[in-house]
């Protein structure tokens, strides 16, 4: 481990009970941008915001929620043997400013935020929020002359186009404005488990035209997690990707804290593996989003959104590692 990760190891839950001291993203140093700068490799970074939310509201409270349920991460993999805090420096940078009552100016402001941790060379790690808070995330960090790809983990596509009357911004949206703005490759980019009823046939067809691969629930359950794995890396292919986790994409038995469950999904283990087989692909940053703790209070869901964190993570270490050796 080199010397200059020693200082952003979290604290031992064997020294200091997990129960105890300040949360933060799984137990890791909180510290400020200027320091970042210099010194941090992966930012864990909280948007506590859910004002693109069409149904039920409540993910404005997850960041916090997960910063408390990540005290039960440790240090190492335990399938993969990743060790993420010894391979890079994590940190966590705090919240993204936010005003819960203007959605166009949160939207500049998170942009503005996340200008500044991509100037600075930290790669993002994002707990939302509702799936809105991914759009001006891509527009700070992604090159529109190589625009990223993307696998999106969600029941839903979010790329329909306009709500209540022509509203353009909502957490069904993101995806249709990234690509539109040319921030979003959608010839690489699949989405995982997608399901539910459609307002209109038209619903769907829209992302399809695009080129975006998009895996139905039941083709899911064909295939298995392995094998969507190996069609995401197809997908994607060399370039750079995010990855963008919604709660709501597991069945909601696993992940009732959500605010548009859709029956059906699957388990936190297959999330678990198929987030495991995108290992080596270029990933730049990621966000797990629409964990909202008022619809659970044993803050279980919570609990699923920092493991998919720490999943996340442990693939973003892994690239940092593979840069590093070439």
């Amino acid at each position: 481990m080199e010397d200059r990760y020693k200082k952003y190891l979290p604290r031992s839950g064997a020294d200091i009970p997990r129960f105890a001291g300040i949360p933060t993203f799984m137990r890791t140093p909180a510290v400020d941008l200027d320091t970042a700068k210099s010194e941090v490799d992966i930012g864990f970074i909280g948007v506590p915001w859910d004002g693109g939310t069409t149904n039920r509201a409540g993910a404005r409270h997850g960041p916090r929620q997960m910063r408390d349920q990540s005290t039960m991460m440790r240090n190492v993999h335990h399938v993969t043997g990743t060790m993420p805090f010894h391979g890079a420096s994590c940190a966590d940078l705090g919240d993204a400013p936010v005003n819960p009552v203007d959605l166009i100016d949160t939207l500049e402001r998170v942009g503005t935020f996340y200008e500044k941790i991509h100037a600075a060379g930290v790669m993002p790690l994002t707990a939302g929020g509702d799936h809105l808070i991914t759009l001006p995330i891509m527009r700070a960090i992604a090159d529109t002359a190589q625009p990223l790809g993307m696998v999106h983990f969600d029941a839903h596509t979010d790329t329909w186009d306009r709500y209540f009357g022509g509203h353009k911004y909502t957490h069904g949206t993101p995806f249709r404005r990234a690509i539109e703005e040319g921030l979003l490759d959608p010839k690489r980019t699949i989405q995982i488990g997608i399901r539910g009823a459609l307002y209109t046939p038209e619903d769907k067809e829209w992302g399809l035209a695009q080129g975006i691969r998009v895996i139905e629930i039941e083709e899911y359950f064909d295939l298995g997690p392995v094998k969507v794995a190996e069609e995401a890396r197809k997908v994607i292919g060399d370039g750079p990707m995010y990855v963008s986790f919604d709660v709501d994409g597991l069945d909601p038995v696993y992940a009732p804290g959500t605010g548009t469950p859709e029956i059906g999904g699957y388990t936190t283990h297959d999330a678990q593996r198929m987030l495991r087989g995108l290992h080596g692909l270029d990933i730049v940053g990621g966000d797990v989003v629409e964990v909202a703790p008022p619809f659970d209070q044993s803050g279980s869901t919570a609990l699923v959104g920092a493991t998919m964190m720490f999943e996340i993570l442990c693939l973003m270490t892994e690239r940092i590692a593979e840069r590093g050796r070439k």
